[in-house]
């Protein structure tokens, strides 16, 4: 059952697909993605949810712009946000990214000022080109 607005897929763009493989691999393959393609374009990991597939690739920076590093607050992509279903989660995310010597911008936090005071947990890091990734826990209301 697809749902209307749910995102299908995403691409990335890196500078080097090659030297950004095992950031993604690492990181998507702990949030229960697989990898699905590899090919002269880039690299496909999958998502299998009650919703369908959601993918999300990366391939090689082309263009006047593809050997600068992202910046978030240049027209574009500002960071992606991936949910999780715990904040032990969010914690065994931190412990991934670490373990392969990535970036962490923000170490596992609550967050209040964001979600209306709900309860917002996430880390915050980044890949290798410099775009801004995040895992947050939100919990459902009762």
């Amino acid at each position: 059952m697809a749902m209307r607005g749910i995102i299908h897929h995403l691409d990335l763009t890196v500078r080097d697909p090659e030297q950004a493989f095992a950031f993604y691999d690492a990181i998507l393959s702990a949030l229960g993605y697989q990898l699905e393609r590899r090919s002269a374009r880039g690299f496909d990991w999958n998502l299998q949810s009650p919703l369908g597939v959601h993918s999300i690739g990366i391939v090689k920076a082309s263009g006047a712009g593809a050997e600068r590093p992202h910046d978030r607050y240049a027209p574009g992509l500002h960071h992606v946000a991936w949910a999780v279903d715990s904040r032990e989660e969010v914690e065994r995310i931190y412990d991934v990214v670490r373990s392969i010597g990535a970036t962490v911008l923000d170490a596992p936090a609550d967050y209040p000022q964001y979600n209306n005071g709900r309860g917002y947990y996430a880390v915050f890091f980044s890949d290798p080109d410099g775009l801004k990734l995040e895992c947050v826990y939100t919990p459902i209301p009762r």
